[in-house]
Protein backbone atom coordinates (compact mmCIF):
# COMPACT_ATOMS: atom_id res chain seq x y z
CA UNK A 1 0.00 0.00 0.00
CA UNK A 2 1.10 3.76 -0.64
CA UNK A 3 1.93 6.20 2.03
CA UNK A 4 -0.91 7.79 2.40
CA UNK A 5 -1.26 11.37 3.68
CA UNK A 6 -3.44 12.64 6.71
CA UNK A 7 -4.52 15.97 6.61
CA UNK A 8 -5.82 18.73 9.09
CA UNK A 9 -7.49 21.12 7.00
CA UNK A 10 -8.58 24.19 8.67
CA UNK A 11 -11.69 26.17 7.74
CA UNK A 12 -9.42 28.59 6.12
CA UNK A 13 -8.08 25.60 3.88
CA UNK A 14 -11.61 25.16 3.07
CA UNK A 15 -12.99 28.37 2.14
CA UNK A 16 -9.97 28.45 -0.29
CA UNK A 17 -10.80 25.18 -2.49
CA UNK A 18 -14.58 25.12 -2.45
CA UNK A 19 -16.90 26.73 -4.10
CA UNK A 20 -20.61 26.36 -5.53
CA UNK A 21 -19.45 24.62 -8.94
CA UNK A 22 -17.45 21.87 -7.04
CA UNK A 23 -20.13 21.46 -4.30
CA UNK A 24 -23.06 20.99 -6.82
CA UNK A 25 -21.15 18.21 -8.83
CA UNK A 26 -19.83 16.28 -6.13
CA UNK A 27 -23.40 16.04 -5.20
CA UNK A 28 -25.16 15.20 -8.60
CA UNK A 29 -22.34 12.10 -8.23
CA UNK A 30 -22.84 10.95 -5.15
CA UNK A 31 -27.10 11.12 -5.40
CA UNK A 32 -26.26 9.09 -8.77
CA UNK A 33 -24.68 6.76 -6.82
CA UNK A 34 -26.82 5.91 -4.15
CA UNK A 35 -29.62 5.51 -6.55
CA UNK A 36 -27.23 2.64 -7.15
CA UNK A 37 -27.13 1.49 -3.45
CA UNK A 38 -23.60 2.29 -3.54
CA UNK A 39 -23.87 4.69 -0.35
CA UNK A 40 -25.22 4.08 3.26
CA UNK A 41 -26.22 6.70 5.59
CA UNK A 42 -27.07 7.20 9.08
CA UNK A 43 -29.18 9.68 10.10
CA UNK A 44 -28.17 12.41 12.85
CA UNK A 45 -27.91 11.41 16.23
CA UNK A 46 -28.38 14.21 18.73
CA UNK A 47 -27.11 13.36 22.37
CA UNK A 48 -27.84 15.78 25.64
CA UNK A 49 -24.46 17.70 26.27
CA UNK A 50 -24.75 20.56 29.03
CA UNK A 51 -26.69 23.47 27.04
CA UNK A 52 -27.09 22.10 23.52
CA UNK A 53 -26.06 18.40 22.16
CA UNK A 54 -23.46 16.52 20.41
CA UNK A 55 -24.71 15.75 16.69
CA UNK A 56 -23.04 12.41 15.20
CA UNK A 57 -24.06 11.48 11.76
CA UNK A 58 -22.12 8.49 9.29
CA UNK A 59 -21.79 7.60 5.96
CA UNK A 60 -19.86 5.51 3.85
CA UNK A 61 -19.39 4.92 0.04
CA UNK A 62 -16.82 1.61 -0.65
CA UNK A 63 -16.90 2.18 -4.24
CA UNK A 64 -15.35 5.75 -4.09
CA UNK A 65 -13.19 4.09 -0.64
CA UNK A 66 -14.86 6.70 1.47
CA UNK A 67 -15.97 6.81 4.84
CA UNK A 68 -16.56 9.43 7.24
CA UNK A 69 -18.63 11.09 9.87
CA UNK A 70 -19.60 14.85 11.10
CA UNK A 71 -19.96 15.67 14.64
CA UNK A 72 -20.20 19.10 16.41
CA UNK A 73 -21.04 20.61 19.33
CA UNK A 74 -22.02 24.52 20.00
CA UNK A 75 -21.51 25.53 16.39
CA UNK A 76 -17.67 23.67 16.02
CA UNK A 77 -17.98 21.70 13.27
CA UNK A 78 -16.00 18.56 12.38
CA UNK A 79 -15.54 15.89 9.62
CA UNK A 80 -13.45 12.50 10.07
CA UNK A 81 -12.88 11.34 6.82
CA UNK A 82 -11.36 7.39 6.64
CA UNK A 83 -10.29 5.18 3.17
CA UNK A 84 -12.35 1.95 3.25
CA UNK A 85 -9.47 0.29 2.12
CA UNK A 86 -6.89 -0.59 5.17
CA UNK A 87 -5.61 3.52 5.32
CA UNK A 88 -7.29 4.21 8.15
CA UNK A 89 -7.74 8.16 9.15
CA UNK A 90 -7.18 10.80 5.57
CA UNK A 91 -8.39 13.96 7.13
CA UNK A 92 -9.95 15.97 9.75
CA UNK A 93 -11.55 18.36 8.08
CA UNK A 94 -13.03 21.85 9.32
CA UNK A 95 -16.73 21.88 8.32
CA UNK A 96 -18.39 25.12 8.83
CA UNK A 97 -18.02 26.99 5.82
CA UNK A 98 -18.41 23.16 3.79
CA UNK A 99 -21.83 22.41 5.74
CA UNK A 100 -23.06 25.76 4.53
CA UNK A 101 -22.36 25.35 1.17
CA UNK A 102 -23.64 21.57 0.91
CA UNK A 103 -26.64 22.30 1.73
CA UNK A 104 -26.67 25.35 -1.04
CA UNK A 105 -26.14 22.86 -3.54
CA UNK A 106 -28.69 20.52 -2.42
CA UNK A 107 -30.99 22.98 -2.63
CA UNK A 108 -29.70 23.38 -5.76
CA UNK A 109 -29.86 19.74 -6.95
CA UNK A 110 -33.29 19.58 -5.92
CA UNK A 111 -33.98 23.07 -8.31
CA UNK A 112 -32.30 21.57 -11.09
CA UNK A 113 -34.14 17.93 -11.43
CA UNK A 114 -37.29 19.53 -10.01
CA UNK A 115 -38.38 23.25 -10.91
CA UNK A 116 -39.66 24.24 -14.39
CA UNK A 117 -36.90 24.26 -17.22
CA UNK A 118 -38.14 27.99 -17.57
CA UNK A 119 -38.05 28.95 -14.15
CA UNK A 120 -36.35 32.38 -13.52
CA UNK A 121 -37.94 33.79 -10.35
CA UNK A 122 -37.20 32.98 -6.73
CA UNK A 123 -38.62 34.32 -3.91
CA UNK A 124 -36.42 33.66 -0.53
CA UNK A 125 -37.73 33.64 3.34
CA UNK A 126 -34.55 34.57 5.63
CA UNK A 127 -31.68 36.28 4.82
CA UNK A 128 -29.11 34.53 8.01
CA UNK A 129 -26.35 32.46 7.56
CA UNK A 130 -27.64 29.96 5.31
CA UNK A 131 -29.66 31.81 2.61
CA UNK A 132 -26.70 33.08 0.61
CA UNK A 133 -25.71 29.78 -0.27
CA UNK A 134 -29.37 29.03 -1.19
CA UNK A 135 -29.76 31.44 -3.70
CA UNK A 136 -26.03 31.23 -5.13
CA UNK A 137 -26.99 27.50 -5.84
CA UNK A 138 -30.26 27.85 -7.14
CA UNK A 139 -29.03 30.81 -9.24
CA UNK A 140 -26.34 28.03 -10.95
CA UNK A 141 -28.73 26.05 -12.20
CA UNK A 142 -31.22 28.24 -13.43
CA UNK A 143 -31.26 31.01 -15.61
CA UNK A 144 -32.68 33.56 -12.54
CA UNK A 145 -33.45 36.95 -13.78
CA UNK A 146 -35.54 38.63 -10.10
CA UNK A 147 -35.31 37.62 -6.27
CA UNK A 148 -37.04 38.64 -3.62
CA UNK A 149 -36.42 38.52 0.07
CA UNK A 150 -37.89 38.88 3.09
CA UNK A 151 -36.92 38.05 6.96
CA UNK A 152 -38.22 39.69 9.35
CA UNK A 153 -35.09 42.73 10.34
CA UNK A 154 -35.43 45.46 7.62
CA UNK A 155 -32.01 46.22 7.95
CA UNK A 156 -30.56 42.20 7.09
CA UNK A 157 -32.98 41.77 4.12
CA UNK A 158 -31.84 44.84 2.70
CA UNK A 159 -28.13 44.20 3.18
CA UNK A 160 -28.42 40.52 1.81
CA UNK A 161 -30.33 42.31 -1.02
CA UNK A 162 -27.93 44.61 -1.59
CA UNK A 163 -24.79 41.80 -1.07
CA UNK A 164 -26.01 39.62 -3.01
CA UNK A 165 -27.19 41.43 -6.26
CA UNK A 166 -23.37 42.57 -6.78
CA UNK A 167 -22.03 38.98 -5.92
CA UNK A 168 -24.59 37.26 -8.22
CA UNK A 169 -25.68 39.88 -10.97
CA UNK A 170 -29.22 39.62 -10.42
CA UNK A 171 -31.92 41.88 -9.14
CA UNK A 172 -32.93 41.48 -5.96
CA UNK A 173 -35.33 43.28 -3.99
CA UNK A 174 -36.28 43.22 0.12
CA UNK A 175 -39.81 42.83 -0.01
CA UNK A 176 -42.03 43.76 3.46
CA UNK A 177 -43.88 40.26 4.12
CA UNK A 178 -43.32 36.48 3.21
CA UNK A 179 -46.16 36.42 1.09
CA UNK A 180 -45.06 39.20 -1.15
CA UNK A 181 -41.84 37.04 -1.26
CA UNK A 182 -43.56 34.15 -2.75
CA UNK A 183 -46.30 36.33 -5.36
CA UNK A 184 -45.23 35.12 -8.57
CA UNK A 185 -42.44 33.37 -7.83
CA UNK A 186 -41.16 29.98 -10.01
CA UNK A 187 -39.13 29.10 -6.68
CA UNK A 188 -39.60 29.78 -3.12
CA UNK A 189 -37.02 28.83 -0.70
CA UNK A 190 -37.47 28.88 2.91
CA UNK A 191 -34.78 28.85 4.76
CA UNK A 192 -35.07 30.18 8.84
CA UNK A 193 -35.46 28.79 11.99
CA UNK A 194 -39.07 29.23 12.45
CA UNK A 195 -41.01 27.36 15.02
CA UNK A 196 -44.09 28.71 13.11
CA UNK A 197 -44.58 27.95 9.52
CA UNK A 198 -43.03 30.86 7.40
CA UNK A 199 -44.83 29.24 4.04
CA UNK A 200 -49.03 28.12 4.14
CA UNK A 201 -50.83 27.02 1.70
CA UNK A 202 -52.31 30.41 0.38
CA UNK A 203 -48.37 31.58 -0.72
CA UNK A 204 -48.49 28.13 -2.87
CA UNK A 205 -48.86 28.65 -7.03
CA UNK A 206 -49.58 26.48 -9.83
CA UNK A 207 -45.94 25.75 -10.89
CA UNK A 208 -44.12 26.46 -8.33
CA UNK A 209 -41.02 24.77 -7.06
CA UNK A 210 -40.43 25.09 -2.86
CA UNK A 211 -37.01 24.55 -0.84
CA UNK A 212 -37.38 23.78 2.53
CA UNK A 213 -33.88 24.23 3.61
CA UNK A 214 -34.04 25.74 7.27
CA UNK A 215 -35.37 23.69 9.83
CA UNK A 216 -34.17 19.52 10.84
CA UNK A 217 -36.31 19.12 14.02
CA UNK A 218 -39.65 17.64 14.61
CA UNK A 219 -40.32 21.17 17.02
CA UNK A 220 -40.57 23.28 14.12
CA UNK A 221 -42.41 23.69 10.98
CA UNK A 222 -41.36 26.09 7.70
CA UNK A 223 -44.53 24.99 5.85
CA UNK A 224 -48.27 24.55 7.10
CA UNK A 225 -50.04 21.18 6.16
CA UNK A 226 -52.21 23.41 3.46
CA UNK A 227 -48.86 23.70 1.75
CA UNK A 228 -47.74 20.28 1.88
CA UNK A 229 -50.87 19.44 0.46
CA UNK A 230 -50.88 21.13 -2.65
CA UNK A 231 -47.36 19.75 -3.37
CA UNK A 232 -47.97 16.98 -6.20
CA UNK A 233 -44.93 15.20 -5.28
CA UNK A 234 -42.53 15.68 -2.16
CA UNK A 235 -38.63 14.82 -2.40
CA UNK A 236 -36.08 14.36 0.54
CA UNK A 237 -32.19 13.46 0.70
CA UNK A 238 -33.34 10.81 3.28
CA UNK A 239 -36.60 9.40 4.27
CA UNK A 240 -35.42 7.68 7.49
CA UNK A 241 -33.60 11.47 8.72
CA UNK A 242 -36.73 13.03 7.41
CA UNK A 243 -39.23 10.75 9.63
CA UNK A 244 -37.14 12.33 12.65
CA UNK A 245 -36.52 15.41 11.51
CA UNK A 246 -38.99 17.04 9.20
CA UNK A 247 -41.43 18.84 11.55
CA UNK A 248 -44.34 19.72 8.81
CA UNK A 249 -43.96 16.22 7.20
CA UNK A 250 -43.90 14.63 10.70
CA UNK A 251 -47.36 16.58 11.77
CA UNK A 252 -49.12 16.60 8.39
CA UNK A 253 -49.18 12.67 9.06
CA UNK A 254 -50.09 12.97 12.55
CA UNK A 255 -53.10 14.75 11.17
CA UNK A 256 -54.14 12.33 7.99
CA UNK A 257 -53.06 14.69 5.19
CA UNK A 258 -49.44 12.82 4.09
CA UNK A 259 -48.65 9.61 3.93
CA UNK A 260 -44.85 8.49 4.52
CA UNK A 261 -44.80 5.99 1.51
CA UNK A 262 -45.32 8.80 -1.04
CA UNK A 263 -42.03 10.38 -0.16
CA UNK A 264 -39.33 10.42 -2.91
CA UNK A 265 -35.73 10.07 -2.57
CA UNK A 266 -33.95 12.89 -4.40
CA UNK A 267 -31.58 10.52 -5.95
CA UNK A 268 -34.52 8.32 -7.97
CA UNK A 269 -35.46 11.71 -9.47
CA UNK A 270 -31.43 12.80 -9.88
CA UNK A 271 -31.08 9.02 -11.45
CA UNK A 272 -34.30 9.85 -13.73
CA UNK A 273 -36.09 6.41 -11.84
CA UNK A 274 -38.52 8.91 -10.50
CA UNK A 275 -39.85 11.68 -12.86
CA UNK A 276 -40.52 14.80 -10.67
CA UNK A 277 -43.16 16.77 -12.54
CA UNK A 278 -45.90 15.78 -15.21
CA UNK A 279 -46.69 19.21 -16.06
CA UNK A 280 -45.46 23.12 -16.09
CA UNK A 281 -48.41 23.07 -13.20
CA UNK A 282 -47.60 20.84 -10.37
CA UNK A 283 -46.01 22.03 -7.51
CA UNK A 284 -43.13 20.09 -6.08
CA UNK A 285 -41.30 20.48 -2.59
CA UNK A 286 -37.72 19.03 -1.71
CA UNK A 287 -37.58 18.80 2.22
CA UNK A 288 -33.81 19.19 3.04
CA UNK A 289 -32.47 17.54 6.21
CA UNK A 290 -28.98 17.77 5.44
CA UNK A 291 -27.02 13.86 5.44
CA UNK A 292 -24.09 12.81 6.37
CA UNK A 293 -23.38 11.45 2.87
CA UNK A 294 -23.63 15.21 0.86
CA UNK A 295 -21.22 16.44 3.38
CA UNK A 296 -19.19 12.75 2.82
CA UNK A 297 -18.89 13.34 -1.21
CA UNK A 298 -18.01 16.82 -0.88
CA UNK A 299 -15.04 16.16 1.81
CA UNK A 300 -13.62 13.12 -0.23
CA UNK A 301 -13.19 15.59 -3.40
CA UNK A 302 -11.68 18.48 -0.82
CA UNK A 303 -9.47 15.86 0.33
CA UNK A 304 -8.34 14.91 -2.89
CA UNK A 305 -7.98 18.50 -4.25
CA UNK A 306 -5.53 19.16 -1.40
CA UNK A 307 -3.26 16.32 -1.80
CA UNK A 308 -3.02 17.82 -5.77
CA UNK A 309 -2.46 21.39 -4.60
CA UNK A 310 -0.43 20.39 -1.20
CA UNK A 311 -2.70 22.25 1.00
CA UNK A 312 -3.35 21.33 4.93
CA UNK A 313 -1.48 20.34 7.53
CA UNK A 314 0.03 16.94 7.36
CA UNK A 315 -0.74 14.60 10.44
CA UNK A 316 1.68 11.99 12.29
Amino acid sequence: MPEIKRLYLTEADVTGMLDMDLALEALDDVFRARSAGEVRNEPRHRLPAGNGSMNFMAATWPERGWAGHKSYVSGDFRVMLYGTNGEGLLAVIGAGRMGQVRTGAASGIATKYMARGDASSVGIIGSGYQAQTQLEAVCAVRDIKNVKVFSRTPEKRERFASTMSERLGVNILAVDSKEAAAEGMDVLVAVTSSVEPVITGDMVESGMHINAAGNNSWMKRELDTGAIVKADLIACDDIDQSKIECGELMRAAEVGHFAWESLVRLDQIVAGLRTARYSDDDVTLFESQGVAFEDLAVCGRLYEMALERGIGTELA
